[in-house]
């Protein structure tokens, strides 16, 4: 019976999305809800896998994890990009790595819950209505304001769309800028210096790894306006943490809304966690109730299609 591990499921809700006692009589399936404490770890618990159903760029699927899992056969990632994966190192291996359609409206949608939250301080408002307070702070409108986008894809073209809603100017800079999506949006390009200098948002909507890996240090946030927020829902390592953090702790930007970062989960002791200026959430961009039905049902085909040799969505 082929063995089969459900990785970093967080919140042990798979086995709602998919009956995985149906299952049972093809396949030894267990579901590993925490973290690995290190790659050794994941190694001990997985040697015996031929098959792991991973969520996008939890649990790192490095060369060295490939192979040291003798064993692995395939692998199912959520999504049809995953930046965790060691591509080259699973080829090598001969081990197939499908993915799975996703939905891209949630990432979105809490976007701009963070934007709202920011401008009208819901975190420390909320706190404040469980400590018998009324009306400590005074917030911002959103329209009139410059939204700046590093990043004007799927996720930001969405974004761009619902600042237009709120009466915003929209400006946008990447390093592969389409103009033709910014004439189309109404979206003004500029270069990323005037970008930072102007915004009174900064979302920042484009792919992790080293392109833009420190896109946005203490040296652009000192540039910033002293009233301007930083959201990022994209990757951690676009953002310099360790800067984001002084900036913050010395009030050079306002705050800033964050669901992503360096490492995940983020340390319970790791400095943004107290500080008011931060509004955090943990990496529940893409987690919905309408991604992970795609997500689990779509691994389970996926891996039924593999093991009858026709595997589907495969990624190379």
């Amino acid at each position: 019976m082929l063995k089969v591990a459900i990785l970093d499921d967080y919140q042990n809700v798979s086995q709602e999305f998919v009956d995985l006692k149906k299952l049972s009589g093809k396949y030894e399936i267990k579901v590993f809800s925490k973290p690995f404490e290190d790659e050794n770890d994941a190694i001990e618990q997985l040697k015996e896998y031929e098959a792991l159903l991973i969520m996008r760029e939890r649990t790192k699927i490095t060369s060295s994890l490939i192979n040291a899992l003798k064993k692995l056969k395939y692998i199912i990632t959520s999504g049809m990009r995953n930046k965790a994966i060691d591509l080259d190192a699973a080829k090598k291996r001969k081990i197939i790595v499908c993915g799975t359609e996703s939905n891209i409206n949630p990432t979105p949608e809490l976007t701009w819950a963070l934007i709202l939250g920011l401008a009208r301080n819901l975190k420390e408002e909320i706190d404040n209505m469980y400590q018998g307070y009324w009306q400590t702070t005074v917030g911002i409108d959103l329209k009139g304001k410059i939204l700046g986008l590093i990043g004007l894809g799927r996720v930001g073209s969405q974004v761009a769309k619902i600042g237009k809603a709120f009466g915003m100017e929209i400006m946008a800079w990447s390093e592969n800028l389409n103009l033709d999506t910014c004439k189309e949006l109404n979206v003004l390009p500029c270069n990323k210096d005037d970008l930072i200098k102007t915004s009174d948002f900064l979302s920042i909507h484009v792919q992790g790894g080293e392109r833009y890996k420190d896109c946005i240090t203490l040296k652009e946030m000192d540039k910033m306006k002293k009233t301007a927020f930083i959201i990022n829902t994209s990757r951690g390592p676009i953002v310099n943490e360790d800067d984001l953090i002084i900036a913050l702790s010395t009030n050079v930007i306002a705050g800033a809304g964050i669901d992503v970062y360096e490492k995940e989960p983020l340390p319970e002791n790791n400095k943004l966690r107290f500080l008011p200026n931060a509004l955090l959430t943990p990496h529940i961009g893409y987690v919905t109730a309408e991604n992970y039905s795609i997500y689990y049902m779509q691994m389970i085909e996926a891996l039924e299609a593999c093991v009858i040799g026709k595997p589907i969505r495969v990624i190379e």
